[in-house]
This record gives structure tokens, sequence and C-alpha cells, in this order.
């Protein structure tokens, strides 16, 4: 086969391979993860309630929010809501599903390994409609006001009505001969729906009918062999007014202009976790674990927190005046919005927190776990 998908989980993806061996914290030989040193704190953090709803395994389930419910779900098929914490709702999926959930208050929308695309009633829980995509679903579906768009395994992107499930438009691109297994799910904003693809490119199509609007390029692919050149956009994008960024494994990160697509600014910064944005800064987590934070504006580097040093950290969360991210050992660590330094750490069940972090309220983020731990989690 001289075209196909690399099947491994972000950052181990080729046992052996220097390059990306150095990133595994469990490896035999090269670098260690670093040991969590004791820090002076500035800030207090505590659990607001917690749930199991059931282990990941080797894929990572994203929990949604809206508003003050939370919807989750597991490998074995269960998906819930909870209500601050308490549960409304339980059911059982007829299958295996394969990634996170994508919710907007009417509808919560999960997906397979088979590639089945499932839509339950938020409110009851209730099977509404399934559909089939071209591949596994391993990324959460977007719910927009009108369309549920899926991403999947092949890196096509597919929008579905929300009322009945039809398939309304597919989007596909060549293929690249080496791609990265991707769990970020497509961003919906107003007539756009926003996706990174392999060879380092940002796409903005339309919501209506699926039509490219522009195309960015957030890094370009380069070495000598194919594995050098994977430079895919992994993580989801993130906007902050007429600003749109993204961030690229073994690449850069870009920002864009909304509307048309024009590049603002890059940095060479390799990221697989991803990236946000305030008012101010971006915040980036780097393939070694350290997180960067840059001017919005200029993408200059403002400050570097380096002590987590391969842990295999989420994409940061910005809470007010903290930075939140976790670990590969379920540590959630605060640092300072101003300049990097810790501000407090909770520990959680001590499995990987695999799944990005998501807004939860005023000041609190829930995260979810490997084992399946649901917290909501509030610093001061």
């Amino acid at each position: 086969m001289n075209r196909f998908l690399l099947v491994v989980f972000l950052p181990l993806l080729v046992a052996g391979c220097s390059v990306l061996d150095a990133l595994n914290p469990f490896s035999g030989s090269g670098p260690k993860m670093a040991e969590l040193r004791a820090i002076e704190t500035t800030a207090e953090a505590r659990v607001q309630w917690q749930e199991s709803v059931g282990r990941s395994d080797d894929n990572a389930f994203t929990p949604a929010v809206v508003g003050s419910s939370v919807y989750a779900a597991a490998g074995d098929g269960t998906i819930m809501r909870l209500d601050d914490g308490q549960p409304v709702w339980r059911v059982k999926a007829e299958q295996r599903l394969s990634g996170g959930v994508g919710a907007d208050g009417r509808l919560v929308a999960v997906g397979t390994a088979k590639g089945d695309l499932l839509a339950f009633d938020a409110a009851d829980g209730k099977l509404l409609w399934k559909s089939r995509a071209s591949s596994e679903i391993i990324s959460p579906p977007a719910v927009g006001a009108s369309i549920v768009v899926v991403r999947s395994g092949d890196h096509r992107l597919a929008a579905y009505d929300i009322v009945d499930g039809k398939r309304k438009w597919i989007y596909q691109r060549p293929a690249t001969p080496l791609s990265l297994r991707v769990t970020a799910s497509p961003l919906i904003v107003e007539r756009y729906v926003f996706v990174g693809f392999p060879g380092g490119k940002l796409l903005a199509v339309s919501a209506d009918n699926g039509a490219p609007l522009w195309e960015g390029t957030v890094a370009l692919p380069k070495g000598a062999t194919e594995l050098d050149r994977v430079a895919d956009v992994t993580s989801v994008p993130v906007i902050d007014g007429r600003m749109i960024c993204a961030a690229a494994f073994q690449g850069r990160v870009s920002c864009f202009d909304l509307g048309n697509g024009n590049l603002i600014w890059g940095r060479d910064i390799s990221s697989a976790a991803g990236l946000s944005i305030d008012s101010r800064y971006v915040y980036v987590t780097d393939d070694k674990g350290a997180v960067h934070a840059l001017d919005k504006a200029s993408g200059a580097s403002i400050w570097k927190q380096d002590r987590l040093f391969l842990r295999k950290l989420t994409a940061p969360l910005v809470r007010r005046n903290l930075v939140v991210v976790g670990d590969v050992q379920g540590v959630v660590h605060f640092l300072s919005r101003d300049d990097g330094s810790f501000a407090a750490r909770l520990n959680t069940d001590g499995s990987p927190i695999q799944a990005p972090l998501r807004p939860f309220g005023s000041n609190a983020l829930v995260v979810q776990t490997r084992n399946g731990r649901v917290l909501a989690i509030e610093a001061q």
C-alpha cells in the first residue's frame, strides 16, 4: 500500500523512530518525563463534583458542555448527561463508541468505529436517528443550528441534517502518504466550518453546501522522509474576533484573518495537543511538554513554562487569570496567565487526561480521564 493511515496515537507514533521516540515518556531510551517538584501555590484548586462514565481505552473521549449540563461518553457505548454533577440520564448505545460527544442542548451526537453517527435527544437520551459516515469517527461531531458535521478517519468532512440525519454534503481533500489519527472536532462558526487537514492546511468551507471558501497554510511539510514530512493540523482551531489560529504537528502555530484566510503571523512551534486564545495572548502546548504564551498581535514570545517536559500535556485552557493543562498521570496544572509560573496542582484518578479540557461556568473546567472519571474543577 503506497497510501495508508498511520493508526497510532499522538505522540507515540512509531516505535524506534528517533524523532518521535524522544516524545514518548515511556520509551526505554532517550529523555525521561519530568518529575513533579513541589510548588509554592498561589491559588486553591478543588473538585466541585465528579462522576464515572466508563473507560476511554485507546480513544480520547471529549465531553461536551452546554450551560450547566455535561454530556460524556465511554468506549462501551455509555452516554450520560450530568446537570451540575447530578446524573439526569444514562443510556447505552447498541455498539461501542470511538470518539467524544457533540451537543447543543437539543441533540447529543457520538460516533463509532464502524462509521455510524448516532444522535440522541438531549432531554431524555432517546435515540433520534442514525446515519453512516465514510469511515470510523474518532472526533466529536460538531452540532450547529441546522447540521451536524463529522470528520471521519479518512479525513472526509460531511454534514447531516440535524432533524433526520440525511447527509447534506461531503468534502474530501487529496490524501497524503502518511497522516495522523485526529480526534479534533470541526468548528462551526455562523456560515463557516473550520477544520485542519494533513499537510498543514486549515480550511474554511461553507456550512450550507461544503464548498471551500479559503485555505490557509499553517505549516509546510519538510524533511527527507515521508515521516519527517508529516505536518498535520491535529487540534481544533481557536478564534478571537477576526483572528483564527491553528497549530500543526512538526510545523508551526499560525494565525489568519477569519474572513479571507490571509496569514497574520506564524511561529515555528510543533504542537499535536493544540492551543487557546484570549484578549492578549495565544497559548500553545508544544510536543516536548512546554507551554508557551505568544503575543496575539505579533506571535512574539511572552513566557514559556518548560518544567513539564514530556508529560504529554493537553491543550491549554484559559480560566480567568490561569492557564490550565492536564497530563499523562492525571494531574491538572494551573499556571499564572501573566508569567507561566505554577499556581496550583490537582490530582485526579492517576490515569492519563487525553481529551481536551472543557470550560464550565465562569471559572471552572471539566476533565475526563482515560479511566472514565468526569470532574468539574475550579481554582481561586
